[in-house]
């Protein structure tokens, strides 16, 4: 049987599976988003090279950088893949390296790992520029000393912290990476999947890798599609999920949130030349709109920011809402200007989305976000209101070394939603809306958390949605159910693709939850190779899923929410299992977000 046209276009964003005993009868097109263009490859094209691990992960995201240390620790063999040339997806590929986070951070509501990944990008800075006395000596060091974050850096010390963080075990033989590589084909028989192939986006070369379990952690979920895994993409029903938010009117796959693409600005001390005025400008201006006002959906309304001066009823100056350099850090020449990274709703794509059946669509969105972005830019340096007066502020010059790119934008876009499995539990508004918590101060207690998180329901809509206004949640719990695929035996989930709806892919999409999320995901892999058990197997017995989770907590990652007890307190295991093994101990805790009582 040979795929018709209309079966190969239906392959999302020009991807192309091979089923069991099927041939396809037209060349696959990739898209290379980082290139910009497709990439053919011949039907009759064969591998060039095979490789083989224990486990296969695709993207080399947050989540599939946490996945490949958790696996490798475990002793097990990677290959990770990735289709832009840098590892670390939102954090450094994307552009958004002012961290997305809790704002109890420092101490809690992240794993060991993530917190290490933190501290060692602080100690870049320590180790590789002269800060100032008081930024060497304080222990919570902000670059950008951002008001959105606790941590912003630039792109490229997250790359260097991620290439270091994994280099024990590239050195140990346990983990082989290949950048610039995207899932093209694959085999699956019955509920496993036997193999993928990954084309490399410079030479249009196959590899074939096999593996015993396949973890997704690429940003769109394009292996879902591929190995034909059962998923969803957009907006659920409410008569699917019974979800007071969802659509009454059915769903809607098109409503899918907007992306970003990422730029940042020098500020020098004398005006540089604006960005090119791009074709659609004048459109952009009025109906994005370019503007420093700001919509909130409480009694706040409009709230206008200023560029440098903090306007009554905002949080800060425009300028300091994600900077990663702050100059006053710093006694190095190099480091002599601020750097702000710009991650706006003037740069918020919503058109189209980029998951798509047709390949040449998904190329053409991209290209319009990368002019909607550019075209903010040069609002900003030549139209954007002065706080003194005036129009304009061309000192802000975009420099395209932050992002490591030609035209000044990420690599890759900042991707807020993913293509989603169809899990064995599927994440809706109920289990974590603060409105559905009033008497309790956590959310749902899942039994088979493996993780935790905080974040408000904050839905980036595109033109397909209205706005859903962001919702409070209450600290929430990540469920094993939610990693683990309803019909594909050995693949799991690892970064905005779990099980989760439209709404709640709002809170779950955050750098710490998605490191999270790997973690957990590449330690379930290497136990299930171990202990001969597929994930499903697994989570049905509740002694398992135990094993599973002192496991967890052992590698310190948090599955109960404390707001007084992090990875490095020496009560933190006897504090995040107690809740899982003494019904008592639970009840104890129920109604408090803190472990020691008080004295």
């Amino acid at each position: 049987m040979r795929m018709t046209r209309r079966t190969l276009c239906a392959a999302a964003i020009g991807l192309v599976s091979v089923l069991s005993g099927w041939a396809p009868a037209l060349a696959l097109q990739v898209v290379d988003v980082q290139g910009m263009r497709l990439v053919s490859v011949p039907d009759d094209a064969v591998a060039a090279e095979s490789r083989q691990a224990d486990i296969v992960i695709l993207g080399g995201s947050l989540g599939g950088v946490a996945a490949a240390l958790a696996a490798c620790d475990e002793g097990r063999t990677v290959i990770l893949t990735e289709e832009t040339d840098w590892l670390g997806g939102q954090a450094t590929s994307q552009g958004v390296s002012a961290l997305d986070e809790n704002r109890w951070i420092e101490t809690t509501g992240g794993t060991r790992s993530y917190l290490d990944f933190r501290r060692r990008i602080r100690d870049w800075y320590r180790k590789n520029t002269k800060l100032t006395p008081q930024a060497r000596d304080t222990v919570e060091l902000d670059p950008g000393n951002s008001w959105v974050t606790r941590l912003g850096f630039e792109p490229k010390v997250g790359v260097a912290v991620i290439d270091d963080m994994l280099a024990p075990h590239r050195t140990s033989g346990k983990l082989s990476t290949l950048m610039r590589h995207k899932i093209a084909r694959a085999q699956r028989e019955g509920s496993r999947i036997q193999w993928v192939e990954v084309v490399d986006l410079q030479t249009g070369e196959l590899t074939r890798l096999t593996g015993t379990y396949f973890i997704d952690a690429t940003e769109l979920g394009e292996p879902l599609v591929v190995c034909r895994v059962q998923h969803v993409v957009g907006a659920e029903s409410r008569e699917q999920t019974g979800e007071p938010h969802a659509r009454t009117d059915g769903p809607h796959p098109e409503c899918v949130q907007s992306f970003t693409y990422p730029f940042a600005l020098r500020l020098q001390s004398e005006p540089g030349k604006p960005v090119a005025r791009v074709p659609n400008y004048e459109h952009h201006v009025v109906n994005q709109p370019y503007t420093f006002m700001h919509l909130y959906y409480d009694q706040r309304g409009w709230v206008r920011y200023g560029m440098f001066e903090r306007v009554e009823g905002s949080y800060g100056p425009f300028w300091t809402y994600r900077r990663l350099i702050d100059k006053t850090n710093f006694d190095d020449p190099a480091y002599g200007q601020d750097v702000a990274m710009i991650n706006w709703p003037g740069n918020d794509y919503r058109r189209m989305s980029l998951i798509t059946d047709e390949p040449e669509q998904m190329l053409q969105a991209l290209r319009e976000a990368k002019e909607l972005a550019l075209g903010f830019c040069h609002w900003l340096q030549t139209d954007a209101p002065r706080d003194e007066g005036g129009k304009g502020y061309p000192e802000a010059v975009l420099d395209a070394s932050v992002m490591g790119t030609s035209d000044g934008l990420s690599k890759y876009p900042y991707i807020r939603e993913s293509r989603r499995i169809k899990a064995l539990y599927t994440i809706v508004e109920q289990d974590l809306a603060a409105e559905f918590f009033k008497d309790q101060v956590r959310a749902r207690h899942f039994a088979d958390s493996v993780g935790i998180g905080w974040y408000g329901i904050d839905i980036h809509p595109n033109d397909a949605e209205t706005k859903l206004p962001p919702a409070a949640t209450k600290p929430f719990q990540i469920p094993l159910g939610a990693l683990i695929s309803v019909d594909t035996d050995n693949l799991l989930a690892a970064c905005k693709n779990i099980g989760t709806t439209h709404i709640t892919n709002g809170c779950y999409r955050l750098h710490p939850i998605e490191w999270n999320l790997g973690e957990a995901a590449g330690l379930l892999a290497a136990r299930c190779i171990r202990s001969n058990e597929t994930p499903r197997q697994i989570h049905s017995r509740s002694d398992r899923v135990l094993e599973l989770q002192r496991q967890l907590v052992a590698r310190g990652v948090p599955i109960f929410w404390y707001d007084d007890v992090g990875p490095a307190d020496a009560d933190f295991a006897q504090a995040q299992l107690t809740p899982f093994t003494d019904p008592a101990e639970l009840r104890r805790v129920k109604n408090t977000l803190s472990y020691r009582p008080p004295r």
